[in-house]
């Protein structure tokens, strides 16, 4: 009998065979022109978890008869690399690198000579905006294709290919737990025949609920860890914020996905209270890229005790949210004459600028908006409260 998984086993080894994002490989769109003519780029596929970035890859290396080399940047490093140029080869070295988010400046750094001389196709997966976990230089030399989330005709489709017997109902409920994610619906599927024999709701519920399941998904506990631990800095409650990090970080969570919160954390939710929080936030985040783990986790918990302790001010985000609203709501309002802007002659004698003092409490909001108040300190907001209550 095989070990070998059943998403392993039913893998597509051609474009045709291919279920979902169509386009990207549907008839005449970007990739799979690019497969079928065997142009040789290197791009990165940006997508969701069970979203077919693996798949692609290995049709795409099929197509141009390359070597393949396959890579977590989970544990890869420098030393992986060396030995994949060092490979002797008359074939084009195809790099698969999974995760590529999870690759520290240093380690991408070191990987773009190859890219640029084209020693290696570089294929990168993540499920990260590359414009944030990409340095400029590589990002520039790849394309990025965006996949989407596999749709409930699409995971009809992934069912079909298991060849289990399932039922509508029992089929409805595998869509729905999946949440566009076809490798985790396999995994279900296969988890499910293997302790129970066979697929029905009871037996498929009993497998999600105690996660004896192949394939290690964090899916909503991914999202409820990480809300936690926002909400526990928020309270000040610095023990259930540490337990929540520590948590995230046994878990296998991106320690670079944790730190980027904690720079959104300081702005939105410290705020005004200590500006310096977003300083402290950010040079945690440039730690955590510069260092990785394991060694990061106390640059994480050094911001996390910090961020917890500091004081709360939403002020800022309060009142940028309540501009947005009036910007989303009245569109494109007139502005003021005299603050508008006179590059030209004909524009002065226009009225623009005119009158225009650097220094006055003449109000520059359109005329619609006059009077308007969206910044509100906290003093204010507490002090309004308290005469409410009065």
């Amino acid at each position: 009998m095989s070990n070998e998984p059943l998403a392993s086993k039913i893998r597509p080894e051609k474009l045709d065979d291919f279920v979902g994002q169509d386009h990207l490989v549907g008839e005449a769109k970007p990739l799979r022109v690019a497969i079928e003519m065997k142009h040789k780029f290197s791009f990165i596929l940006w997508g969701p978890p069970g979203s077919g970035k693996t798949t692609l890859a290995r049709i795409y290396s099929s197509a141009l008869d390359g070597e393949l080399f396959e890579l977590s940047a989970v544990s890869a490093g420098k030393a992986d690399i060396k030995k994949i140029i060092d490979t002797d080869t008359k074939n084009d070295r195809i790099l698969f690198l999974d995760e590529i988010h999870r690759f520290n400046k240093a380690q991408q750094d070191y990987l773009l000579p190859f890219v640029e001389n084209g020693k290696i196709i570089l294929i990168g997966a993540t499920t990260e905006n590359p414009s944030f976990e990409v340095i400029g230089p590589l990002l520039s030399r790849c394309k990025v294709f965006t996949l989407n989330r596999l749709s409930e005709k699409d995971l009809e489709e992934v069912i079909k290919r298991t060849k289990a017997k399932v039922g509508k109902k029992e089929k409805d409920l595998l869509i729905g737990l999946s949440n566009g994610d076809a490798r985790y619906l396999i995994s279900v599927v296969e988890s499910t025949l293997d302790l129970y024999g066979r697929i029905s709701e009871e037996a498929i519920r009993e497998v999600v609920q105690n996660g004896r399941i192949h394939y290690d998904r964090k899916g909503d506990e991914h999202f409820n860890t990480i809300s936690a631990y926002i909400k526990s800095m928020r309270a000040g409650q610095t023990d259930a914020a540490l337990y929540y990090l520590a948590r995230m970080i046994e878990g296998g969570e991106d320690p670079k996905f944790i730190a980027r919160r904690m720079v959104i954390f300081a702005s939105e939710d410290i705020g005004q209270a200590l500006p310096t929080s977003l300083v402290v936030a950010n040079e945690v985040f440039n730690a955590v890229e510069k260092v990785g783990l394991p060694e990061a986790e106390i640059n994480l918990a050094h911001g996390t005790v910090y961020l917890s302790r500091a004081p709360k001010d939403r002020s800022s985000y309060d009142a940028y949210r309540r501009a947005q609203a009036d910007a989303k709501r009245y569109k494109n309002l007139q502005i003021p004459m005299f603050v508008r802007n006179a590059p030209t002659d004909l524009m002065k004698d226009q009225g623009y600028g005119e009158n225009y003092q650097k220094y006055t409490k003449r109000s520059m909001l359109p005329e619609k908006l006059k009077g308007k108040i969206y910044y509100r300190d906290k003093k204010h907001e507490e002090k309004r409260e308290d005469d409410n209550e009065k």
